[in-house]
């Protein structure tokens, strides 16, 4: 498939989101909100995950940190948007600061620090009840107006997210960064080596994804009107993120938006009809799908477009 027909399928999916409002329910509207937010988080596990192959799994440790960073300002009084930004910059500073020491591990090595990075955040934010609220949560200002008002606000603030990820997952695929991700994924060893600066390009990629986490997280805050550590810091997001980028095609700029799409829908339609056996149903699925499709799910075009010129060129009287 030709890559600017994938831009124009995918500008058709971004309206279809946002066009969710004007033909169905609040239930419909949600969903919508929840995939624009999931493909964001897996646009900026890309960066780290897919481009430079780094096993990431501290995406719920961003996100939740967004969550109260986002959330204290707005309590202190600070605007919305301006909170937002706050956020975005503490959660990027925080994860470069970090990067510099966590990204000098590799493989699992570097799985299991990230991992635990959501289990260490979790426990601070939980400790530090005089300003977090603990265990029992904290209040986040609510936006004016009705369900259907505050819902239609969150999916344009979710959908430019989105965007703005998806527009700087092109600018990295098209840039020496893009390119230096490229070579520590083949071979780390060879990229230092030929003179790639590898522990800086990592730690490009581990702040861009940090810190669109935490601004997904600030806005998701001020969506629902209340946080918690458990929902904040949750275990089964940092899962989730990556199965969806591996789904669509990890390393890839529309890979992640497909794969999000695909793992939600799939996901909301076996728990309408499967409630009992939903997780486990596309559980087994998705193992299917990333062991029978290692590149993922728009590596098929490539794929099908391979075998049938193959066929081609072996069929008699084919020009070479």
């Amino acid at each position: 498939m030709p890559q600017s027909l994938r831009y124009v399928l995918f500008a058709a999916w971004v309206l279809a989101l946002a066009a969710t409002p004007l033909w169905a329910e609040n239930y419909v509207v949600r969903l919508a909100i929840v995939i624009a937010m999931y493909t964001a988080l897996t646009l900026s596990w890309n960066f780290i995950g897919g481009f430079a192959g780094y096993p990431s799994f501290s995406t719920a440790a961003f996100f939740g940190l967004g969550c109260y960073a986002g959330a204290l300002p707005q309590n202190a009084g600070v605007p919305m948007v301006l909170a937002w930004a706050l956020a975005t910059l503490f959660v990027g500073m925080f994860a470069a600061l970090l990067g510099i020491i966590i990204l000098r591990l590799r493989g699992h090595y570097f799985a299991i620090a990230s991992f635990a990075l959501v289990e260490v955040v979790r426990l601070v934010i939980s400790s530090w009840g005089n300003l977090t609220g603990g265990g029992d949560g904290l209040n986040v200002p609510l936006v004016s107006g009705g369900p259907s008002a505050v819902a239609q606000t969150f999916l344009g603030v979710m959908i430019a997210i989105m965007l703005i990820v998806f527009a700087v997952t092109i600018l990295v695929d098209r840039s020496r960064l893009g390119f230096g991700l490229s070579c520590i994924q083949q071979n780390e060893d060879a990229a230092d080596m030929v003179g790639v600066d590898t522990t800086r390009y990592k730690v490009y990629a581990y702040t861009l994804s940090a810190m669109f986490c935490g601004t997904v997280g600030a806005a998701y805050a001020s969506w629902t009107g209340y946080i918690d550590p458990s929902d904040s810091f949750s275990i089964i997001m940092t899962v989730k993120v990556p199965v969806m980028c591996l789904l669509g095609g990890a390393g890839t700029v529309l890979g992640p938006v497909v794969g999000a799409a695909a793992f939600l829908l799939l996901e909301e339609f076996f728990w309408a009809n499967f409630l009992e056996y939903n997780r486990a149903i596309l559980g087994v699925i998705i193992v299917v799908l990333i062991f029978f499709l290692p590149g993922g799910l728009l590596r098929i075009s490539y794929s099908d477009l391979l075998s049938r010129t193959v066929r081609r060129s072996t069929q008699p009287g084919a020009t070479p």
